[in-house]
């Protein structure tokens, strides 16, 4: 229980320093000063400052997975269903990381690259996991299929989130990516 408490704590000052001061400019010592502990505790508890921020980050976003694929209706329409379900999911996402991160220092930094990779793919299996716990879906679509469109439709959304210079062209890409990509991933995944 008092270790889940610690947890908590790091993982609530982190959220709000991060959003605050952004993840970059955001030190353990700041974060053990905020979350009421020492900062060795900080380090017993989460070994690094990246592990903190993909522990939230996950909570976030695991939290609002469910949420979107509760309040969506997949009776009777499937392709409509999934289309809806991942792109909300990935505006979330790309939104989660700019808020928390930033994708400036994400696209100059080797380091959140590759912090980047292993976020994209626990994305990828909570994505999954969630879709297949849908008895709709996972009667309906095969889970290599649902495999293909995740990963897919992950792909291009941090794709375009590397090659974007301004949010203006980020809401081109989302309107592209859902108006003339995702119809056809959807497609192929339910043929």
């Amino acid at each position: 229980m008092e270790s889940e408490r610690i947890d908590n704590a790091i993982k609530t000052a982190a959220r709000e320093l991060f959003r605050k001061y952004g993840y970059n400019k955001t030190s353990v010592a700041e974060l053990a000063k905020k979350a009421q502990v020492a900062k060795a505790t900080v380090y017993k508890h989460f070994q690094s400052k990246e592990l903190i921020l993909h522990a939230i980050l996950m909570d976030y976003i695991k939290e609002n997975v469910q949420d979107i694929l509760k309040k969506s209706a997949v009776a009777t329409d499937l392709a409509g269903f999934l289309a809806t379900s991942i792109l909300k999911v990935s505006r979330l996402t790309y939104t989660v990381c700019n808020e928390f991160v930033g994708w400036e220092f994400i696209r100059e930094s080797s380091n959140a690259q590759e912090y980047l990779k292993t976020l994209s793919e626990d994305l990828e299996f909570l994505l999954l996991s969630s879709f297949i716990q849908n008895d709709a879906i996972a009667s309906a679509v095969p889970e290599e299929k649902l495999t293909f469109l995740i990963k897919t439709s992950k792909n291009v959304v941090f794709s375009f989130a590397f090659t974007a210079v301004t949010d203006a062209d980020v809401r081109k890409n989302f309107i592209s990516f859902q108006k003339e990509i995702l119809p056809y991933l959807v497609h192929a995944t339910l043929l």
